[in-house]
């Protein structure tokens, strides 16, 4: 498998740790009680690709999410906490910048890559909000 750029970040990883989740979950609008609950879990991502059309499935032991996309194609997402929202992914060198959109227009980026030491980073910022996390491939 190429490991180089976006491609690096195919494969299953699991959770090792995180900064400032819970601001970030404020930011977006998550609620009280689904931050809490946030909190305890250690997802597993698992990252797919066939035929350009990528796939990307979390999960944990309280729920599991998955959605398909195009990169640099506008889609409906309904995120872990019941968010509706118009997502966009793009490819930009060797990061993952996912765009979201939600009904009120509040906007928040996500960008995933994988870092010298190997690990998936996810970045995350919403306002004035950042927040990190990161994961270790399983396989």
């Amino acid at each position: 498998m190429d490991s180089s750029g976006v491609q690096g970040l195919k494969g299953s990883w699991d959770y090792l740790d995180g900064e400032n989740f819970d601001e970030y979950m404020k930011e977006i609008g998550v609620g009280w009680a689904l931050r809490l609950t946030a909190k305890g879990i250690k997802p597993r991502i698992i990252i797919s690709e066939e035929g350009g059309k990528w796939t990307l499935r979390t999960e944990s032991a309280i729920k599991t999410v998955t959605y398909d996309f195009t990169p640099g194609v506008e889609f409906d997402e309904t995120t872990a906490d019941g968010r509706e929202v118009k997502s966009t992914i793009n490819f930009e060198g060797n990061k993952w910048v996912h765009t979201s959109i939600d009904k009120s227009g509040k906007k928040s980026v996500v960008t995933r890559y994988v870092d010298d030491k190997g690990q998936h980073m996810i970045d995350m910022e919403c306002g004035s909000v950042k927040a990190r996390r990161w994961y270790k491939r399983t396989e």
